[in-house]
């Protein structure tokens, strides 16, 4: 399975996350993404998981999901909408 996109890294300073993908770095503002990461401990924000075909980001704690296309702002066309001819 090819993955959408290959991520790095991603760390939080504050309510900025640093998010490493596709070989560049992005900060990004959680608050204006999610209350419920802005609102989140650190440890818990800290405890995410990739999805496998690396299109999003989970927060099981808080029970959050971003996109990664979402938030560095490209569009993947979905594989379920992909046919062949």
């Amino acid at each position: 399975m090819d993955k959408a996109h290959d991520i790095q890294k991603v760390e939080f300073v504050g309510t900025t996350m640093l998010l490493h993908v596709d070989g560049k770095k992005y900060e990004i503002d959680i608050a204006k993404w999610s209350g419920r990461l802005a609102m989140a401990t650190q440890d818990q924000r800290e405890r995410f998981e990739l999805s496998p075909a690396g299109y999003g980001l989970h927060w099981p704690d808080v029970d959050e999901d971003l996109s990664i296309d979402d938030l560095i702002g490209v569009k993947h066309s979905s594989p379920a909408a992909e046919t062949t001819t």
